[in-house]
């Protein structure tokens, strides 16, 4: 019994709120993507991020943007079979923050980005979730253990953020193409806490407990180049970022795993093989949670590609395209094993200046995540989607513009088909989720 539980308990791993993005990187810093998606052609002060490259074709002189996005989410998972019941997750985030600078002088520009680069939340699950639930009452019915004779309290919470820094160079090398090459410092601040126990059984107590409060924190170093091609109404843009080595130590405060004393003192006389093996077990399972062992978080190489055209001087669009090599970036149990094939990413979005003051935009991205059963687990699973971006953009003053924006993303649910031998229950669970973007920020022009 305890066995099994542990087993379904560690694989509490990742869970945060959603930002746009792959499975673990972000792509919407600055509220221009809020209101128009496709930003991989700009020439602005978000090309910092977007197209490091097409800075070259920026304004001289110094620019700065700060920008802050409030996410709100719902993940939940809806049993079918053999429990039926839906288990309500919230995910949250608090306001979050990006900076972005840049200087240019002719053909040089110099730039710099901070933000939250990857993941970025809290999840929380108060009623437990199938994982737990299912699988303790199904072991402890085997035992003739009734859910009439004891108590389960199972809740899992856990925080996930990378935050990173970014330093660009750009420089024009002909009239028509420049070139930027860049770095960004990414730093893992991350906690898993929580607790499954089955307790107050009348003869035998606490029947099995686990405490689990890990916090984990890295670093890992991020090489990015890209290239921009601007020629009359027409820019083409490439980025890469290469592949992103997180490897975080654990802090383990507490982790404790084993079964209740009664049941210990039976098993001791009635099936002391068994109270063996499953210490045997315990050791094993919880020997990743162990305090200094290492988990791989890797950010995935990430490969864009984006066209702008200006059809008129007021009226402009951008489709674009992302890549994220996900099969190749290292999870906690190589989990990305389990992906079908890396994340693509198809976006479009459109802008138009109603005049010197005002600009309205909006856009489109469609996300399609490699997933398999495998692969989705009750505390950390996406679903593909679309998402809606629109907004716009005042110039305020001509050296102060007021961005705001709000996107919408609109999931697919995903249903599993559960096993006993992998999930320790045969059945269906049908994940879904809402997510909710809004956002504002300040663009300045010295």
């Amino acid at each position: 019994m305890r066995k099994r539980l542990l087993t379904f308990a560690l694989v509490a791993a990742t869970a945060t709120a959603a930002m746009a993005g792959g499975l673990m990187t972000n792509t919407n810093y600055h509220i221009a993507f809020d209101r128009m998606m496709a930003r991989g052609a700009t020439t602005e002060i978000d090309a910092v991020f977007s197209n490091p490259a097409g800075l070259a074709w920026g304004r001289d002189g110094w620019q700065l943007s700060l920008n802050f996005q409030k996410p709100w989410q719902r993940r939940d998972i809806e049993m079918t079979s053999p429990m039926p019941g839906k288990y309500d997750g919230v995910a949250s985030a608090p306001i979050v923050p990006a900076l972005f600078a840049a200087y240019k002088k002719d053909r040089l520009a110099l730039s710099a980005m901070i933000g939250i680069v990857g993941s970025g939340g809290f999840v929380k699950y108060d009623a437990g979730v199938p994982m737990f639930n299912v699988v303790l009452a199904g072991m402890l019915a085997q035992k003739g253990i009734t859910p009439n004779t004891y108590t389960l309290d199972s809740k899992m919470k856990g925080k996930q953020y990378i935050y990173g820094g970014q330093l660009n160079v750009t420089y024009r090398i002909l009239d028509c193409l420049s070139a930027a090459v860049g770095a960004r410092a990414n730093y893992y601040d991350g906690y898993y806490r929580g607790h499954v126990i089955a307790d107050n059984h009348p003869m035998l107590g606490r029947l099995a407990a686990l405490e689990l409060d890990v916090t984990q924190r890295g670093w890992g170093f991020t090489p990015v180049v890209s290239a921009n091609f601007h020629k009359g109404p027409l820019t083409l843009a490439a980025r890469y970022e290469f592949r992103t080595k997180i490897n975080v130590p654990n802090k383990t405060k507490t982790l404790n795993a084993g079964l209740g004393e009664a049941v210990t003192a039976l098993l001791m006389q009635t099936d002391p093989a068994s109270l063996q093996a499953i210490g045997e077990s315990l050791g094993a399972k919880t020997a990743a949670y162990q305090d200094g062992e290492k988990t791989r978080y890797d950010m995935p190489a990430l490969l864009s590609v984006a066209a702008g055209y200006e059809f008129s001087s007021k009226f402009r669009g951008t489709v674009e395209y992302h890549f994220f090599d996900d099969k190749h970036a290292k999870m906690a149990n190589d989990r990305q094993k389990q992906l079908t094939h890396g994340t693509h990413e198809f976006l479009a979005g459109v802008e138009g200046d109603l005049n010197d003051k005002w600009t309205l935009s909006c856009g489109i991205q469609r996300t399609d995540y490699g997933l398999s059963d495998d692969y989705q687990q009750n505390t950390s699973f996406a679903c593909d989607s679309w998402s809606i971006g629109l907004g716009a953009a005042v110039n305020l003053t001509q050296k102060l513009r007021l961005n705001a924006g709000y996107f919408i993303t609109i999931y697919e649910d995903y249903t599993k088909t559960c096993t006993a031998a992998r999930d320790g229950y045969n059945g269906q669970e049908v994940y879904s989720r809402t997510n909710n973007v809004i956002g504002i920020g300040i663009d300045y022009k010295f």
